[in-house]
């Protein structure tokens, strides 16, 4: 059974034991809704100072909706627009530290104000994107991008 235990308040720790969980409750499972559900939940429960977190899929040339922790949110964004498409267009992360500055930002929720996009990718090819959004300026930096990535990669890994 998965239980999320204390944080130690090392960061670079904290986010081992993240990952070391995610692989725990992936084992086994082939199925990417439940995969990504639980990631999800994963994300939420242990990221603090985040208002959403979630996955947007590719399909037909746009991220669709996917499961998701928080407020309801954008169901389509066309591949290039905002952070999310931004993303899948240059396959790299986006951190950024203040969304209002984001050329092209798309708003599903007001109260966002820094966000971290990581794109997913399967055989070559783009698959989706990790999303984290928060009420709080400047809340993401690079330890909290290394760590995702790796999230991500291990992700990727029962997706495939």
């Amino acid at each position: 059974m998965f239980q999320v235990t204390n944080y130690s308040g090392n960061r670079a720790k904290d986010y081992e034991l993240l990952n070391k969980q995610l692989r725990a409750l992936s084992e086994g499972e082939t199925d990417e809704i439940a995969l990504l559900s639980n990631a999800s939940a994963l994300l939420n429960q242990f990221l603090s100072e985040v208002n959403w977190v979630g996955f947007y899929l590719f399909k037909k040339n746009e991220l669709v909706l996917g499961p998701f922790q928080g407020l309801p949110a954008c169901i389509r964004i066309p591949a290039g627009k905002g952070v999310c498409g931004t993303a899948i267009e240059q396959r790299a992360t986006q951190l950024v530290a203040d969304v209002t500055a984001f050329p092209g930002h798309i708003a599903c929720d007001s109260a966002s104000k820094s966000e971290i996009v990581i794109p997913i990718e399967l055989e070559n090819s783009v698959y989706g994107v990790l999303d984290i959004d928060s009420p709080i300026t400047n809340r993401f930096d690079e330890t909290d991008q290394h760590y995702l990535e790796e999230f991500v990669a291990i992700l990727q890994e029962y997706l495939a």
